[in-house]
């Protein structure tokens, strides 16, 4: 695709229902994300879920994805302590899942990591830039790589990535003329959330572009729809009809 030029869709999931309909709409990519920690859980990090918790949801969404490529995100901590244990939970989340490939965060720091999954038979996509779980090292969310240094760092362990092996990158929250330059400098297709437009593709949080999520509207986020109030409508319609005993009708009831 990024050698025909055909731009690449992804998006998050982390259930069956949302899976089957995403992916029957023609997604390309679905990426179980840690973001599930904030969406499914209600944490204001990334950082509390775990492994279990990763595998059980991305089960949900291999099974609800029939064409689009599963990618399940490796949570904080399963990847960071050494190497070995690296390769074995990243094993472990595929045969477990059944997912295509996991995600991990950083560069250089965790490339002999890349390297020992990715000679193990595991497919990897590297995560540079914003990188939620260093949210407590960056002190926050803002936008990254924009002096000189961070982004000649970006740009070097992009190339590292790719070198590696990783057979995509996300580049989070940079800016997009930096991000065209990396996407060029690789041969690996390059996946932007808040990097602008000059990527092979684009990741949104699902619950996000569906207006799901009330009061988070960062400046790379435009919401595709707005179910939040479909769902409170409906919800509203429903009580009630309970209420007041109209539901369920005698055509309702056996």
């Amino acid at each position: 695709m990024k050698a025909a030029g055909e731009k690449i869709a992804m998006l998050t999931s982390y259930d069956f229902t949302l899976a089957s309909l995403v992916d029957e709409a023609g997604i390309d990519m679905l990426l179980v994300g840690d973001s599930a920690s904030n969406v499914v859980c209600g944490n204001q990090y990334t950082l509390p879920i775990t492994m279990d918790e990763m595998i059980f949801l991305t089960k949900g969404v291999v099974r609800g994805a029939q064409h689009a490529l599963v990618v399940c995100d490796m949570p904080f901590g399963s990847y960071q302590i050494s190497e070995e244990e690296a390769v074995r939970n990243a094993i472990r989340i595929l045969k477990e899942s059944g997912c295509d490939a996991v995600k991990l965060e950083g560069g250089e720091e965790i490339l002999p990591a890349i390297r020992h999954m990715i000679q193990a038979g595991v497919p990897v996509m590297g995560h540079l830039g914003l990188t939620p779980q260093s949210v407590n090292q960056f002190g926050g969310y803002g936008l990254r790589a924009k002096e000189n240094a961070e982004a000649e760092k970006l740009m070097h362990d992009a190339k590292l990535l790719d070198q590696a092996g990783c057979f995509s990158i996300v580049l989070e929250k940079i800016p997009a003329d930096l991000a065209e330059k990396v996407t060029k400098a690789v041969s690996c297709p390059v996946i932007g959330i808040g990097a602008g437009n000059g990527t092979d593709g684009q990741v949104l949080v699902l619950h996000d572009m569906l207006g799901l999520n009330q009061g988070f509207k960062p400046k790379f986020l435009r919401h595709f729809a707005q179910l939040a109030e479909n769902v409170k409508t409906a919800v509203g319609e429903y009580v009630a009809a309970v209420k007041d005993s109209s539901f369920p009708s005698a055509e309702e009831s056996y």
